[in-house]
C-alpha cells in the first residue's frame, strides 16, 4: 500500500501558520514578481478568484472582500516543506518526495489501521509544524494520488481497499488521473471513455498500442497493480536552471550582466550542493511577449565549457561572454536566465592540462565562502560583478518575514494577557502587534 501525503493549499498554509487571525479569511499568494494568483484558500476560491488570475485583474473583487495577498515567500516555504518531511519520515522512513508539498509512502509494513495511521499523520503534521495535510492510500501510486483527491471532500483522509476500487472508478473523471494528459484525455473521450473504469475496461494490447508503456502502467495501475515503484529521493539534478524575471523592464547592459551574475552564482552553487560540476551552459534573455508595442526579441546561446567546473567565478565568467553574444540595445528586457547542463560528479571531472588555475585552492575558497554565506546569512560574500544595485529585482510588495530562517524576523511573542484577555503576538521588532486569542494552538517548531 502506498500513501500520497499532499499539504492543503500549501503556500497559503505556510503564512497562516503565522498569522492565525487569517485561518477564516480569504488569502491569495502571487506569482514571482507579484504577477498571477498561484495560491488561494478555499474562501478565496468561494469568492470566485481563479488561479492564475493576474492581480490586477481581480484588484476590485480582493479589495471588495478584504482578501489577503502575499508575495511568495520561498525561503519559508521551503522551510516549512522540509519540517513536513521529516515529520512524515519520523514516522515511516520510506518516503518519495514528490514535490515541495507531496510525498509518497511506502505503508507495506503498515497493512493494519491504515485509516488510523493516516489520522495519526496527519494530526503529527499539524502539531509539529500547523500545515494541514490530505492524505490518500492505495494499492499503488496511481490510486493514492486517486485517493489523495477523494480526501480533500472527506475528512483529509481516504483509503482505497483492493475490494472497492471498481466502485470508486466509476464515477471519477479521466481527465483527473494521475498521468493523462489533456492531449489523452480528448483522445479517449472521443472514443466515449469518460471514467477511470471505463478506462479499466480496455483490452490491454489496445492500450499499449495507442499510449506506449507509460499509458499501460497507468492502466494496470488503476487495476490495483503496483507498476510505478517508490523513487529514491535526493538524486543528482541532470540541470540546474536560475531564470527571473525583472522587477522593472531593463535596458542597460550593466543591470542584465548584474542579474545574470547572481543568476550564474546560484547555479554554481547548487552544484557544489550535490558536489557536481557542470560542462555547458545555456544563458537567454528575452522581452516581454505581452507588450504588444514593444518590439520583441529573445535570443539564446549555449556555450560548452573547456572543463566541468562548478566554480562561481568560472561560471560568471562563461555567462558574461554569452550574454556578450546576445545582448542588443535598444529593447526593454523582462527576464534572463541561465542553465547549466552536462552535470557529472566533481571526483570525475576530466581534467584540461592547459588549466592554470590552482584548482584545490580555488575550491577551499568556494569551500569557505558557502559556509560563511550559510552561516552569516545569503550573499553575504560575493563576487563584485554580482553588485549591490538589484534595481532588476523581482517585485514583492506584500512579503511576510522569514519567521523561521533570518533572526531578525523571527516571531516574537509576549505571554502576558492583555486587557482583552489575549495575547499580543509580533511579527518582527519593526511590526505592529496583533491580538490573538488564548485558546489558540502555536505549533512552529
Amino acid at each position: 500500500m502506498f500513501a500520497l501525503v499532499d499539504c492543503n493549499s500549501f503556500y497559503v498554509s505556510c503564512e497562516r501558520v503565522f498569522r492565525p487571525d487569517l485561518k477564516k479569511s480569504p488569502v491569495v499568494v502571487l506569482s514571482n514578481n507579484d504577477g498571477c494568483i498561484i495560491s488561494r484558500s478555499d474562501e478565496a476560491k468561494a469568492i470566485g478568484i481563479p488561479m492564475g488570475a493576474p492581480l490586477f485583474k481581480i484588484k476590485d473583487l480582493i479589495k471588495e472582500h478584504n482578501v489577503a495577498v502575499f508575495s511568495s515567500n520561498y525561503a519559508l516555504y521551503g522551510d516549512l516543506s522540509d519540517r513536513v518531511m521529516k515529520t512524515l519520515a519520523s514516522v515511516v522512513p520510506d518516503i518519495e518526495i514528490y514535490s515541495i508539498d507531496e510525498a509518497f509512502l511506502d505503508l507495506n509494513d503498515y497493512e493494519d489501521n491504515l485509516e488510523e495511521l493516516g489520522h495519526s499523520l496527519r494530526n503529527k503534521v499539524k502539531q509539529y509544524t500547523g500545515i494541514p495535510v490530505g492524505i490518500g492510500i492505495a494499492p499503488t501510486k496511481t490510486l493514492a494520488k486517486l485517493a489523495n483527491r477523494i480526501a480533500k471532500k472527506n475528512n483529509g483522509i481516504s483509503v482505497i481497499y483492493p475490494d472497492t476500487i471498481t466502485e470508486v472508478l466509476k464515477n471519477f473523471p479521466i481527465e483527473d488521473v494521475w498521468g493523462i494528459g489533456r492531449r489523452i484525455s480528448v483522445h479517449l473521450k472521443n472514443r466515449n471513455i469518460d471514467t477511470a473504469e471505463e478506462f479499466t475496461q480496455q483490452p490491454e494490447e489496445w492500450i499499449r498500442k495507442q499510449f506506449g508503456i507509460t499509458g499501460l502502467r497507468i492502466y494496470r495501475e488503476l487495476k490495483g497493480i503496483p507498476c510505478i515503484e517508490l523513487e529514491e529521493t535526493g538524486l543528482d539534478k541532470k540541470s540546474i536552471c536560475t531564470t527571473r524575471s525583472f522587477g522593472k523592464l531593463q535596458t542597460d547592459y550593466a543591470s542584465v550582466l548584474e542579474a545574470l551574475s547572481n543568476h550564474a552564482a546560484s547555479c554554481a552553487e547548487k552544484l557544489r550542493r550535490q558536489h557536481c560540476c557542470a560542462g555547458s551552459m545555456y544563458v537567454f534573455i528575452q522581452t516581454n511577449r505581452f507588450r504588444k508595442q514593444d518590439e520583441q526579441y529573445r535570443p539564446a546561446f549555449f556555450i560548452k565549457l573547456p572543463e566541468a567546473s562548478n566554480n562561481t567565478g568560472t561560471i560568471i565568467q562563461y555567462a558574461e561572454q554569452a550574454l556578450k553574444q546576445i545582448f542588443k540595445t535598444g529593447y526593454k528586457y523582462n527576464k534572463c536566465g541561465i542553465t547549466v547542463m552536462d552535470i557529472v560528479p566533481e571526483n570525475v571531472v576530466q581534467l584540461n592540462c592547459f588549466e592554470s588555475k590552482p584548482r584545490d585552492k580555488w575550491h577551499a575558497l568556494e569551500e569557505t565562502i558557502d559556509k560563511l554565506n550559510l552561516k552569516m546569512g545569503k550573499k553575504t560574500l560575493r563576487h563584485a560583478i554580482e553588485g549591490f544595485k538589484n534595481d532588476w529585482k523581482l517585485r514583492n510588495e506584500n512579503m511576510s518575514p522569514n519567521y523561521t530562517t533570518k533572526w531578525n524576523e523571527i516571531l516574537e511573542i509576549d505571554l502576558r494577557l492583555n486587557a482583552n484577555h489575549k495575547f499580543q503576538i509580533t511579527k518582527n521588532k519593526s511590526q505592529n502587534s496583533k491580538e490573538i486569542p488564548i485558546s489558540h494552538k502555536f505549533y512552529p517548531s
